[in-house]
């Protein structure tokens, strides 16, 4: 090849890197299940969390059921948060707002019948409210200070990590009544001897941990604290 070919071939790859059709090309981000980063000009199949960068990449926000971010999933499975709450509960407010606010995953129970009251007693041996769990940890009551520490200890991050669409889950009674499925009149007369009426189910909406361990004072280290 001569120096006249090079400098034909040179100059016509310099015109094609600044054509606005390559300057416009569409990067695309894409997040795997074990999330594993990865770069394409290709978009991936709609199965896979994308973010689009370039000319096409619009900046808007994600959609409502937006996944979380691959490290704040991981803690949120090992210490799910639970806040208990009730009705006209100031410091229950103030509890919600200070996780909202850091951006933590958190489910939301409500106890407001007797039920409810019976099995918060039961869980905690209390009836007090906010009543908040991280993993096995139990919280009686608020304190800005002592759920911060519990906060840093589980591993959850200072700052909101949360995707701009995310919304959270609307809160849930603790107990749930459920009527059964109808038996055959037959067998609803000898169970029942003709009397009228169904039984009722409770269905606790909480998941099964493992035995609590003591939570600290409040001067406790946190570096202390073990879940």
């Amino acid at each position: 090849m001569n120096r006249k070919t090079l400098a034909v071939l040179t100059g016509s790859m310099l015109i094609g890197l600044g054509s606005p059709a390559v300057q416009a090309q569409t990067l695309y981000r894409s997040v795997g299940p074990d999330g594993k980063v990865t770069f394409s000009d290709t978009p991936p199949p709609p199965s896979v969390n994308t973010m689009a960068k370039g000319a096409a990449s619009s900046g808007g926000a994600a959609s409502p059921g937006s996944a979380l971010p691959y490290e704040l999933q991981q803690i949120a499975s090992r210490y799910p948060v639970t806040l208990y709450t009730g009705d006209n509960c100031g410091p229950c407010a103030s509890g919600r707002n200070l996780l909202n606010a850091r951006g933590i995953p958190f489910a939301e129970r409500t106890v407001n019948t007797p039920d409810d009251v019976a099995a918060l007693q039961r869980m905690s041996g209390d009836i007090s409210l906010p009543f908040l769990t991280i993993g096995a940890q139990q919280i009686k009551g608020y304190s800005d200070t002592e759920w911060t520490q519990f906060l840093d200890a589980a591993g959850y991050p200072k700052t909101s990590q949360l995707p701009p669409g995310y919304r959270a889950a609307a809160p849930a009674p603790f107990v749930a009544a459920q009527r059964p499925a109808l038996p055959a009149p037959g067998a609803a007369a000898a169970a029942t001897g003709g009397a009228s009426g169904e039984p009722t189910v409770e269905t606790f909406n909480t998941r099964p941990r493992p035995a609590a361990t003591p939570t600290p004072g409040p001067n406790t280290n946190p570096s202390n604290i073990r879940f």
